[in-house]
C-alpha cells in the first residue's frame, strides 16, 4: 500500500510517498500558488504525477497550518488565508476521486513521531513545534486527536503558566490575546526577550546560543529564563494530559542544551514533584509533518 502525504505550507507544497513500512518512495515540492483554486490544481498535479511515476495508486493525507471545522466542514485558523472558508478535503477528494484526509500540520508532526519516529510505540504523544511560532499536536495510538472543536493541541495560545509579575501583561500575540505561551517559548519569543533585556537586535536563537557558548552573561540569563518558561509550559501539559512522551520539533528543538536541563525543571512544576516524562528531539526533522500527513491513513 502506498500512502501520500502533502504538506501545504505558505511558501511551498511538498508531497512524499511512503511504502507500507515507511520507506520513502517519492518526493517532490512546488511553490505554493497562494490562491485557492490554483492550490487545488497544484496538489492534484503532485498526486497524479507521483502515481504516474510510481505506477501505483495511493491514499492521500494533507497537513495544513489550520484545521477543518468539525461543524462547518470548512478550513479555519489557517495562516495560509486563501484556504480558509473552503471545504479543502471535499474539493481535493472530488478532483482525485477518493477520500482525502486533512489535519493540522502540528498534529501531523505528532502522528509522524508516534508512528515511526522518536516516540514510536508510545500511546499518547504530545508533539511540539517551536520555531518562528509555537504549535502542538496530540497523537493517541498513532492517530490524530483533533478534539470535539478541532483544536486539540492548541496549547501555544494559552497563557504562560505561573507568570511572574514582570511577565504578566508583557507580550501581545497575533491571536489577539496577551501573554500566550507562543510569545515566550517560540524562537521569536526567545529573541524578543533577549533583545528587550540587552537593547541588542539579534535575529535568531542560534545567535544567542553562540553567545551562551562563549559564556556571555546576558545570553545565559536569557536562556535560563527560556528554559524555566519552557518547563512551566510543558509541566502544564503533563499535569493535564500526562503524555507518554513529548517530542520537540522546529528550530528551537535543535538546541542540544535543552534536553539535559528539562527533567529537573519539570519536576519543579509537575504535581507531586516527580516527572519522568521523556522529552526528546524529533527523528524526521522538517520531513516529519509531511510524513505524518501520509500516516493519516494508518496501517491495516
Amino acid at each position: 500500500m502506498m500512502r501520500m502525504g502533502v504538506d501545504l505550507g505558505g511558501t511551498k507544497i511538498e508531497l512524499v510517498a511512503l511504502c507500507d513500512e515507511g520507506r520513502e518512495l517519492y518526493r517532490k515540492r512546488v511553490p505554493t500558488p497562494r490562491e485557492y483554486q490554483a492550490t487545488l490544481d497544484a496538489v492534484t498535479t503532485l498526486v497524479l504525477d507521483a502515481e504516474a511515476s510510481l505506477g501505483i495508486t495511493g491514499t492521500v493525507g494533507v497537513g495544513i497550518p489550520g484545521v477543518v471545522s468539525p461543524f462547518s466542514g470548512l478550513v479555519k485558523n489557517a495562516n495560509s488565508t486563501w484556504i480558509n472558508g473552503h471545504p479543502l478535503d471535499l474539493d481535493l477528494g472530488a478532483r482525485l476521486n477518493r477520500e482525502v484526509r486533512v489535519a493540522n500540520d502540528a498534529n501531523c508532526f505528532a502522528v509522524s513521531e508516534a508512528v515511526d519516529g522518536a516516540a514510536a510505540g508510545k500511546g499518547v504523544v504530545f508533539g511540539v513545534i517551536i520555531g518562528t511560532g509555537c504549535g502542538a499536536g496530540i497523537a493517541i495510538n498513532g492517530k490524530v486527536h483533533g478534539g470535539g472543536n478541532g483544536i486539540g493541541g492548541e496549547w501555544g495560545h494559552n497563557p504562560l503558566p505561573w507568570m511572574t509579575a514582570a511577565e504578566f501583561n508583557s507580550t501581545s500575540c497575533f491571536c489577539g490575546n496577551k501573554d500566550c505561551i507562543e510569545t515566550f517559548i517560540s524562537g521569536t519569543g526567545f529573541v524578543r526577550d533577549y533583545n528587550a533585556a540587552t537593547g541588542q537586535a539579534l535575529t535568531s536563537g542560534a545567535d544567542i546560543m553562540a553567545l551562551v557558548a562563549k559564556g556571555d552573561a546576558a545570553a545565559n540569563q536569557a536562556f535560563e529564563r527560556y528554559m524555566d518558561r519552557l518547563a512551566r509550559s510543558l509541566a502544564h501539559v503533563i499535569n493535564m494530559l500526562d503524555p507518554d512522551a513529548i517530542v520537540l520539533g522546529g528550530g528551537m528543538s535543535n538546541i542540544d542544551a535543552i534536553y539535559p536541563r528539562l527533567p529537573d525543571l519539570l519536576s519543579k512544576y509537575v504535581l507531586g514533584g516527580e516527572c519522568r516524562t521523556p522529552v526528546v528531539q524529533n527523528l524526521y526533522g522538517c520531513s516529519s509533518g509531511v510524513r505524518g500527513a501520509a500516516w493519516l491513513w494508518q496501517k491495516a
